[in-house]
């Protein structure tokens, strides 16, 4: 543990700034560019940050109501995105039980070109922005920061892939909330993230909600599709998960203080060099014995695309919210599981389910209350005016800039 904390200190030390202005690549408002190297000194507050410190100053001075935030856009869009993103993975989760049932078990492989995809759309967008010398640097001075976040999520993909060759869809979806564990965790003991009396009990509010899934189950006896190494499988789900709610804060950390597009073009380029010598040393065997047909190739195309709009999706949940709203937000995945469940796979249902699906929801609802208005956009990592953050779409950092215009402290820069 103590490695882990002088790590994110270490990477907070060494990231400083240079005068050239560049874009986030997503909303098109002006950033500074962060440069990491130790021979380099943080500059002086610049009038970008004294703007983002008044405009900060601006919002957080409103008078808010316990209900506030929840007449905000960017409320309601979380809880959109939110849904849009657990039904990406939901179908996912989908694809994998069908490849399964054609025999094809291939967990490495089948991720595989997901990162394929990522550095084909994000990579040449990241030469385009950056050049080939800018590139060089930040592979230079931060590749092993990458590197660490694109193992953590390989192997989180792996294993939670590799479960559904033991265990069925209900039961993956239902350990998932073991994540939610770890990013809360990892959050408070790294980060220095401190949640709020709501903000807890709105995970134990959807974390309840879960239960009561599991309680009908238990009740009813039905959805208990067992297999002969169902343990294993729960195990491998456990295993995802934690390597899920790792990667989930990591990647929080670095889409606040990094473009969307430099992040997920090392994340696509590493994870694809990661997930194919996974690939080949354990999806050997099961390669060649696996089912090759049109329907198969079907599912594993479905399962890309869908996963590929979760990987770009994801980073902007990551800074409009947090990890652990991302988590929470994907536990109404059970609910979605179970309604592909009953057309699909013959699952029954009973009528706790769509009560538990809306206990989640007011989990979330529940986790905002009486918070600020920049809810979870504001990170405690990044300083108190977000002076080491990067202001792109979602960040407090840009809210911050776009009231500062509003006010009139700066002109308004963007093309």
């Amino acid at each position: 543990m103590s490695d882990t904390i002088g790590f994110f200190k270490m990477a907070s030390t060494t990231e400083t700034t240079s005068n050239k202005a560049l874009y986030d690549g997503v909303d098109g408002s002006p950033v500074q560019t962060h440069i990491y190297s130790e021979a380099d000194a943080r500059e002086p507050t610049t009038s970008e940050d004294q703007a983002v410190a008044e405009g900060l100053q601006q919002i957080q001075a409103r008078k808010v109501h316990w209900y506030s935030y929840f007449t905000t856009w960017d409320f309601w869009t979380l809880i959109l995105l939110g849904q849009l993103l657990t039904l990406c993975n939901t179908a996912t989760s989908t694809f994998t039980s069908f490849l399964v049932e054609w025999g094809t078990s291939i967990p490495a492989f089948q991720t595989f070109f997901n990162y394929v995809l990522l550095s084909a759309v994000y990579v040449p967008y990241m030469f385009y922005r950056y050049g080939w010398r800018k590139v060089a640097r930040v592979a230079l001075s931060d590749g092993w920061k990458y590197f660490i976040l694109a193992f953590l999520d390989v192997e989180g993909n792996y294993f939670t892939v590799l479960a559904y060759r033991y265990t069925n869809i209900l039961s993956a979806q239902l350990i998932n909330f073991w994540s939610i564990v770890c990013v809360v965790v990892v959050s408070f003991t790294l980060l220095k993230v401190r949640y709020k009396f709501f903000q807890i009990l709105g995970i134990l509010v959807a974390c309840g909600g879960m239960g009561m899934l599991l309680g009908s189950d238990a009740i009813t006896g039905t959805n208990n599709f067992s297999t002969p190494d169902m343990l294993k499988g729960d195990l491998f789900c456990l295993a995802g998960a934690t390597f899920y709610g790792l990667s989930n804060v990591f990647e929080e950390w670095c889409v606040s203080r990094r473009p969307v597009y430099e992040v997920l073009s090392f994340m696509g380029l590493l994870g694809m060099c990661i997930g194919g010598a996974t690939a080949g040393i354990f999806d050997r065997q099961t390669f060649q014995e696996a089912t090759w047909n049109g329907p198969v190739i079907g599912y594993v195309v479905g399962y890309t695309l869908c996963l590929f709009i979760f990987y770009s999706l994801a980073p902007l949940m990551f800074r409009m919210g947090s990890a652990a709203f991302f988590d929470i937000s994907l536990l109404t995945g059970n609910f979605w599981g179970v309604i592909i469940g009953i057309h699909v796979f013959g699952y029954a249902v009973h009528y706790l389910y769509p009560v538990a699906f809306v206990l989640i929801i007011i989990g979330l609802v529940v986790y905002f209350l009486a918070g600020s208005m920049l809810g979870d956009s504001k990170k405690p990592w990044l300083g108190d005016n977000q002076e080491g953050g990067v202001a792109g779409i979602g960040t407090a950092k840009l809210k911050a800039l776009n009231e500062a215009r509003r006010q009139g402290l700066i002109a308004d820069q963007r093309a």
